[in-house]
């Protein structure tokens, strides 16, 4: 990705200067090393969570004793070890309500568009996103490996006769037995016109003998039998004849194998039909009804159009659906019961998602340069926004970083984020004043709309 950038773009003096931006030509691999690396989690919050605390100071009346006693034992109170950190983001992924979707298909079957419907990141975002996990299947992980709400398992070498097909099972029964750290699907993709199914029956049949497991058949490029003339989606689901005879004849190929079977066809813009994801509420919907409450839930969050709606910017359109899946995780710290260490961890999770946006805007970053970001932009927002919280359910800051608080603080920072971002590939100075504006009404927005949630 190609942009421009003024080499001098900083803030003004008001505001922290972030960590410079490393060159995005750098190898990913080096990036993910060094954000694997014994940094620690408290070496990435201590600059942004000092500077917070400092302006947090202002809003008190320091000059009073019992200001200055309330305000040094809030900060006590808010200081946590990294053991402690890292107990809480444990405790954190322990309950965050991941999906586990293991997709099986051949090639060209629609699992990288049943990801890109899922999670709304680009063609190119999900190809770079998959990992080799074992000889016969890839990885994916969304929003982030640390902590991710999808897990996304998908098959290769399917329909490859080189490919033994009892090592792919065995690898597959393998992954099954391993411990889950949430729900499990599994996910059949056969495009309409292919009835050559005996591999995938075979691979279904061997693994439901082992493991017990939600199965959905899942029918793609409805297209490719559209009849002579048509040159888009009708109205979902399509009743065309050779549609519903094809799909009858695959739900009857797989008879019992598979719980549910549903009808999509996700197709790339170019392509020309409308909706791009087409049958994808139908996809939601049977995924709700076959995975647990939260998870169910979850997935619902991840599809909000309102949160998702498009402002004319490929970036901040594919940007929101990360800043989205972020404040839903955020969301989740609420329910950890040590909620004066909540806002440190809060702002890890939140130097995640910043290092995940700028990589999108063509800004690779190490974790301690999106910290920088975080600081420069957040900085004074943070203060104000935490102060006047104190100011309300002090001496109990529990209640002020309740679920829809945290997950509205996530938001507006991911806004505030591409703001930042986007200036810098246009090549212009970022401007505190529109980032702390864009931030100030993303929250109020996003408090309400997660305050329904």
């Amino acid at each position: 990705m190609n942009q421009q950038r003024d080499p001098n773009s900083q803030t003004d003096n008001s505001q922290p200067s972030p960590a410079p931006i490393s060159d995005p030509s750098r190898n990913d691999d080096n990036v993910e090393e060094i954000r694997e690396s014994a940094l620690g989690w408290k070496n990435r919050l201590s600059g942004i969570w000092h500077d917070a605390t400092d302006r947090i100071k202002q809003l008190f009346p320091v000059g009073r004793v019992s200001g200055q006693k309330l305000l040094q034992s809030i900060l006590q109170s808010l200081t946590v070890s990294e053991a402690e950190i890292a107990e809480i983001l444990e405790k954190v992924r322990a309950e965050l309500p991941t999906t586990e979707a293991m997709l099986i298909g051949k090639p060209q079957a629609g699992k990288s568009s049943i990801v890109r419907g899922l999670t709304g990141v680009s063609a190119e975002i999900v190809g770079q996103g998959f990992r080799p996990y074992t000889q016969h299947t890839q990885r994916y992980a969304y929003p982030s490996n640390d902590l991710p709400l999808l897990i996304f398992t998908d098959t290769v070498g399917l329909g490859d006769v080189s490919q033994n097909t009892e090592e792919i099972i065995q690898e597959l029964l393998l992954d099954l037995q391993q411990p889950s750290q949430g729900a499990r699907i599994l996910i059949v993709t056969v495009r309409i016109n292919d009835f050559a199914t005996e591999t995938l029956r075979k691979i279904v049949d061997k693994l439901l003998e082992k493991k017990s497991i939600p199965v959905l058949l899942v029918v793609t490029c409805l297209h490719d039998i559209y009849p002579p003339g048509v040159d888009n989606h009708p109205t979902y689901p399509p009743e065309y004849p050779e549609i519903q005879q094809a799909f009858a004849s695959l739900q009857e190929a797989f008879g019992k194998l598979c719980d549910r079977a549903i009808l999509i066809d996700f197709t790339l813009e170019e392509d020309g039909y409308t909706p791009v994801f087409y049958g994808l509420e139908n996809l939601r919907d049977t995924l709700a009804e076959m995975l647990p409450k939260a998870e169910a839930q979850a997935i619902y969050q991840l599809l909000d159009e309102n949160a998702s709606k498009q402002l004319g910017n490929l970036y901040r359109d594919v940007g929101r659906r990360y800043i989205l899946a972020f404040s839903v995780i955020a969301a989740t710290l609420a329910a950890v019961p040590l909620p004066f260490a909540t806002m440190p961890v809060l702002t890890a999770l939140q130097v995640s998602m910043v290092g995940l946006l700028g990589k999108l805007y063509g800004q690779t970053l190490t974790p301690s340069q999106a910290g920088g970001v975080v600081s420069a932009i957040a900085g004074g927002f943070l203060a104000q926004a935490v102060g006047r919280e104190l100011v309300k359910f002090v001496p109990v800051l529990g209640s002020a970083i309740a679920a829809s608080w945290a997950a509205a603080y996530t938001w507006a920072l991911g806004e505030g984020a591409c703001v930042y971002f986007g200036d810098l590939m246009g090549g212009k100075k970022p401007d505190p004043q529109k980032i702390q504006l864009a931030m100030q009404e993303a929250f109020k927005a996003a408090q309400e709309r997660f305050k329904k949630n």
